[in-house]
């Protein structure tokens, strides 16, 4: 009985704590959340029609020329938000150096020569990033103008009219969220 004596204080300080660390508080932020912020707290849902279509702050992959093409995923090509993971390969690897290497190939062969943005060829580190640079939006803007039949330019001022700015002109850096930018140009007229 001594021992039980002493243990219950312990045990009732772990229930108590469970309860309000583990249940009350949580749920209390997620309610506050949910208020607050919905579209956030909801995982920032874009819907079509009626119908959920991807998210705004999870990368999708979009294939075809008509198309902007996202970042690289260490995925590979699912973009699977329940298997997030950077590929953990450091600058020494050759692994990542042969994968760079034929992302620069792929990406000057379908947007031709020049400068390739960073961006363009190396993953993030979720595998899951919804945006790209302006730079490398910029890049694609021919391409993708030419196989929608679109003059260069229109493409060019929707890249620029969809530009995130960087914070304060100096955090982060210009970038466009590729879900919304193709979804923009699919609603745009056919010429």
């Amino acid at each position: 009985m001594l021992i039980l004596r002493e243990l219950r204080p312990a045990i009732s300080l772990v229930v108590l704590f469970t309860l309000i660390l583990g249940l009350a508080v949580p749920e209390a932020f997620t309610s506050a959340m949910q208020a607050a912020l919905p579209w956030q707290a909801n995982g920032s849902l874009i819907r079509q029609n009626g119908k959920i279509i991807g998210s705004a702050i999870i990368g999708q992959n979009f294939t075809g020329a008509n198309y902007f093409a996202p970042r690289p995923s260490a995925l590979g090509t699912s973009y699977d938000a329940s298997t997030s993971g950077a590929s953990n390969l450091g600058p020494t690897s050759a692994s990542l150096l042969t994968a760079v290497q034929q992302r620069v190939a792929a990406y000057t062969k379908a947007f031709g020569p020049g400068p390739v943005p960073a961006d363009a060829v190396t993953a993030s580190g979720s595998g899951l990033d919804p945006d790209i640079s302006l730079a490398n939006a910029l890049r694609q803007a021919p391409a993708v103008a030419a196989a929608r039949h679109l003059p260069t330019h229109t493409v060019v001022d929707l890249v620029n009219r969809m530009t995130h700015h960087a914070a304060f002109g100096i955090v982060g850096l210009d970038h466009v969220n590729v879900l919304r930018l193709n979804l923009v140009l699919d609603a745009l007229p056919a010429s």
